[in-house]
């Protein structure tokens, strides 16, 4: 797998609930889970919210990400993206985002699950998928305007689950894996399809390639898995 860690710690864009009783200190997160919570963290900040300029800044400064193997794809991503970032200024990306994802009526781009696995918002993917946060101790915080099925937090959700949060505990790989194969896998590659095809779509075209690299990464990697397993 590719993995690296941006030089800076994105701030995490989705609110967590913290979850009743007590958890255990836990171990530093080994180096390769660090940076995929890193990515997962900053997939949902790009996708949630405009990047500022303190975040245009960090991408512009970030270390390329090294490549491993034959596929190229997330260092390849994560070069065009901070390169954009560098020349990018935070009014145009808070434009482009406004033009992109929200409207008086219909946005343009609308990235929930439940609207590309079952064709409506607000439907039985979004019910199911709050039960399954629900077992993780994971819920909605009163304010956030968001559905839990936004990309954007499912990203965040993932990097809960691969480190944790206050009052929730990381989960073994194998919940990892089931989660993102439930809730992700099915639909991502269409939304981030449809991000990039969309007009007006610049920088957040570079955007929706990052984190398609990304998502497609983890789940070569989760497959692997599978492989060892079986």
């Amino acid at each position: 797998m590719q993995s690296a860690s941006p030089t800076f710690a994105p701030p995490t864009a989705h609110e967590l609930k913290r979850a009743e009783g007590a958890v255990p200190v836990a171990l530093p997160l080994p180096p390769e889970d660090q940076a995929r919570s890193d990515l997962y963290a900053l997939a949902a900040r790009l996708l949630l919210a405009p990047a500022d300029a303190a975040l245009l800044r960090g991408l512009a400064a970030a270390e390329p990400i090294a490549s491993t193997g034959a596929d190229h794809s997330l260092a390849d991503a994560w070069e065009k993206l901070t390169q954009a970032a560098s020349v990018m200024d935070a009014d145009a990306a808070a434009e482009e985002f406004e033009t992109l994802f929200i409207s008086s009526g219909t946005p343009a781009l609308n990235p929930y699950g439940s609207l590309y696995l079952s064709g409506f918002m607000n439907d039985t993917p979004l019910a199911e998928l709050r039960a399954d946060l629900a077992r993780f101790g994971i819920g909605r915080v009163r304010g956030v305007f968001e559905s839990e099925d936004h990309l954007g937090a499912l990203c965040e959700t993932m990097r809960v689950l691969i480190a944790g949060g206050p009052g929730i505990r990381r989960q073994p790989l194998a919940q990892q894996q089931a989660f993102f194969e439930a809730r992700i896998a099915p639909w991502y590659a269409r939304c981030l399809d449809d991000i990039k095809k969309a007009e007006g779509a610049n920088f957040y075209r570079l955007i929706a390639a990052f984190v398609a690299a990304l998502l497609a990464i983890e789940a070569e990697a989760f497959a692997v898995e599978d492989g060892f397993d079986s």
